[in-house]
């Protein structure tokens, strides 16, 4: 049993890299953040499988889905926006399995910000103009 972190991409189900959908298609499990990652993205989970929006779950009430899929040697296929390497929430999550001593690997996805320069048709480095990118997250204010 693993625990599978899928970059699910800039949101256009077209740009989820073809391990992540082949991943989402094979679970029986997909545990999915309801409120980033778009339905069309989870339409790729099999006929059957318990998919769940976690957009509302705290991380025990996560952990505890995939206790429950573990305990019933079930693949999970546990779906973040983006790439799970730039601002994913996973650190965390992973944690809890290591404790748990719970398998799980990471599938890359397409970030935000490289679907943007494709959009714009922007190349993000030039030689002698730019050679440096800098990602960063600011506080979304309520």
């Amino acid at each position: 049993m693993t625990v599978h972190f899928i970059g699910a991409g800039p949101g256009d189900p077209d740009l989820i890299t073809v391990r992540g959908r082949k991943l989402i298609e094979t679970c029986p499990v997909c545990l999915y953040a309801g409120s980033l990652v778009p339905e069309a993205v989870i339409a790729f989970a099999p006929k059957g499988s318990r998919v769940i929006d976690t957009a509302p779950l705290t991380l025990d009430e996560i952990i505890f889905e995939i206790k429950e899929a573990h305990a019933q040697g079930h693949d999970v296929a546990r779906v973040h926006s983006g790439d799970p390497a730039l601002y994913g929430a996973i650190a965390e999550q992973i944690r809890r399995l290591r404790e748990l001593g719970i398998a799980y690997d990471i599938t890359p996805g397409v970030s935000a910000y490289s679907a943007a320069a494709a959009a714009l048709g922007q190349e993000l480095t030039i030689p002698e103009v730019c050679q440096t990118i800098i990602l960063t997250l600011t506080a979304i204010k309520s």
